[in-house]
């Protein structure tokens, strides 16, 4: 069946499509009915049925045919370790941390808070939360001890897993002193006990009675079973926040059921992997793509997942791809940014190893540039996919369902909607706009399996910053900013707060960026508006040169750059200030800070960089914008 019939299927007969779909694992008892959209925007899949995630995530392959099968790749070059358990392993470690969670008082319906490493420890508190039925909330290991004690405050959670320390770049990153300080700062005293994973690289203090060993409760506590909660189809698996426009974090709540069966479905339709394939997603269990294509969707699939501790370029640029080599990946889910980042190397790195293994690679995160693409294309001669979704939708909104039909690729772009999204550009009044009009991307309701169910404890939130955007028409906003060409292919021009407006014209930051991505030169590039008296926003281009440039031409390719952008977009977007740095202010996650480049550059507080990749680059920013300001 192809794309369009596949797709057509999902939005015409969603229960009939996801049904067939949700067959395809363990349920405990079948639901009543396949959606409840009976009080939109609140839609509810499988009502009725029972399940467990972790059940069918391990326990149905470590029982059956695939006991012996890798199931948890484990690659760590900051601590030189690595370790690979299969099914059945995970399945008895598991097993044992769900029997210590519950013998230290974790009941079905309690939070546990996962502050930890890229450690397999940490992937077993996951599961074992779900086999148990405890609603996890994983935090990066790297959010500061506000970010920390601000989601302790609202999940209220019983317990914490941590670890003395994290690795970055070969330092510490102290984890459990900064739960130590959060705890004092957070405004409950719901947590009872903190488990720590003592991996001794730090000295760290254990207070008495709320403090627990990893080790020492393994071993009295620890049991080889421990039987899996039926949890229902519609409750909570996990929350997971992101950040909001308000001080407080947006509790993301996402479902067992449905979400279960959306990531099985979409290892198949949009990734083509099955047995035999090796997955690796290089994000951070801390973020939606660790959670979705880090643990539970190759675990459900059955097939084998690597997990990551380190950067891209560490110890040396050449990393990634001797990983590739050594355990024949197959299927790479990355972002942009690492790509970009990767970019400014020479090509030996890629080219020394054997990579002849991986099929596909899959983009997502921020949208990948045409340059990137081709570049990325060229060098690794394999596909390139971009794809996009968020942290409130848990899979792809936007994708090249490769399973379904391999669709040719259109570079910058992520394709179309995936199965069950009925994805439109509209304008302010959420009407729809003509085919290459820019407008704000939406999604049809009901949304489907997977999306977020609501934000925690807070629906009205909820509706308000999902659901309120237009009068009298019930629209997802997704917040981005978008464009549909001729053939019906979907552009991503930046989120819609990003959209610049210089003289009265509306103009994505995802314009500027991609042109002048294009120079040959550049390597990275970050497009943002600045406050201007008389065009109401300039704008404004700070970017990473290739390592080999040399400083003596920056001139002249800042002058390229913005001739660039005269010639393909037009002389209301030449930007008004160039300048190169060595790195760009990113989040942990990899999406570049443009608020910070902003805020310096305006002389606004630079607020929370607690997130930021590498604190000295907000002094660099700070410098190259005093440049910029001299030259405007």
């Amino acid at each position: 069946m192809s794309y369009q019939e596949t797709h057509r299927r999902s939005l015409e007969q969603p229960a009939e499509f996801w049904s067939g779909l949700a067959e395809e694992l363990h349920w405990y008892r079948r639901w009543d009915h396949v959606l409840d959209d009976s009080n939109a925007p609140f839609f509810r899949w499988f009502v009725g049925g029972e399940t467990n995630m972790c059940y069918n995530a391990v326990d149905r392959h470590a029982l059956g045919s695939k006991r012996g099968q890798a199931a948890l790749i484990w690659e760590s070059p900051e601590a030189e370790q690595s370790r690979t358990l299969t099914y059945h392993e995970l399945y008895r470690e598991v097993n044992k941390l769900a029997a210590v969670l519950k013998y230290n008082g974790v009941e079905r319906g309690d939070r546990v808070i996962i502050y930890m490493p890229m450690v397999p420890e940490a992937i077993f508190g996951m599961l074992a939360c779900a086999r148990i039925g405890a609603i996890h909330s994983v935090v990066f290991g790297g959010f500061s001890i506000s970010s920390l004690a601000s989601r302790i405050t609202d999940a209220e959670p019983t317990m914490i897993l941590t670890a003395d320390a994290g690795l970055r770049k070969g330092s510490p990153v102290q984890l459990k002193p900064i739960v130590d300080e959060a705890l004092d700062l957070a405004e409950t005293d719901s947590v009872k006990h903190v488990l720590v994973y003592n991996r001794d690289i730090i000295n760290c203090q254990m207070q008495e009675g709320r403090d627990l060993d990893w080790y020492e409760e393994i071993e009295q506590h620890g049991q080889q079973y421990v039987e899996p909660e039926r949890m229902k189809s519609t409750d909570p698996l996990y929350i997971l926040y992101t950040s909001g426009t308000t001080g407080k974090p947006k509790g993301v709540v996402r479902d067992t059921g449905g979400y279960m069966v959306a990531l099985h479905a979409s290892m198949s339709q949009v990734y083509n992997v099955g047995d035999g394939d090796v997955y690796w997603s290089t994000s951070d269990i801390g973020w939606v793509v660790g959670h979705s294509y880090i643990v539970y969707a190759p675990l459900l699939k059955g097939v084998p997942t690597v997990a990551y501790e380190g950067r891209p370029d560490h110890p040396d640029p050449g990393i990634w791809w001797r990983i590739i080599e050594k355990y024949g990946v197959t299927c790479v889910f990355t972002a942009p940014t690492a790509l970009r980042a990767l970019r400014k190397f020479p090509e030996h790195w890629m080219k020394n190893a054997d990579i002849s293994s991986m099929r596909r690679i899959f983009s997502a995160g921020e949208p990948l540039d045409a340059p990137t693409y081709e570049w990325a294309t060229e060098v690794l001669q394999v596909p390139v996919i971009d794809h996009y979704w968020q942290t409130e939708s848990g899979w792809s909104m936007l994708a090249n369902s490769v399973g379904i039909e391999d669709l040719p690729i259109k570079g910058g772009s992520p394709t179309f909607a995936a199965v069950g999204h009925h994805l439109e550009v509209v304008d302010i009044d959420g009407n729809p706009v003509p085919r290459g009009t820019k407008g704000l991307l939406v999604d049809y309701p009901p949304l489907p399996p997977g999306m977020l169910m609501t934000l925690w404890r807070d629906d009205e939130r909820y509706i308000k910053s999902y659901w309120s955007h237009f009068q009298d028409k019930l629209l997802y906003l997704t917040g981005d900013y978008a464009i549909q060409d001729e053939d019906g292919y979907f552009f991503m021009l930046g989120r819609a707060d990003e959209v610049l407006n210089v003289s009265g014209h509306r103009l994505g930051t995802r314009e500027i960026e991609e042109v002048i991505s294009a120079h040959p030169a550049a390597a990275e590039v970050s497009v943002i508006g600045v406050r201007d008296e008389i065009r109401g926003e300039a704008v404004l281009v700070v970017a990473v040169l290739k390592s080999h440039i040399s400083k003596a031409d920056e001139d002249n390719i800042a002058n390229e750059m913005r001739q660039l952008v005269r010639d393909r977009i037009g002389a209301i977007a030449t930007p008004h200030g160039v300048h190169f740095v060595s790195t760009l202010p990113k989040t942990r996650s990899g999406k570049i800070m443009r608020r910070v480049i902003r805020a310096v550059y305006q002389g606004d507080n630079l607020g929370d960089i607690s997130t930021i990749e590498d604190d000295a680059t907000v002094d660099m920013i700070r410098e190259a914008v005093d440049a910029m300001q001299r030259e405007l």
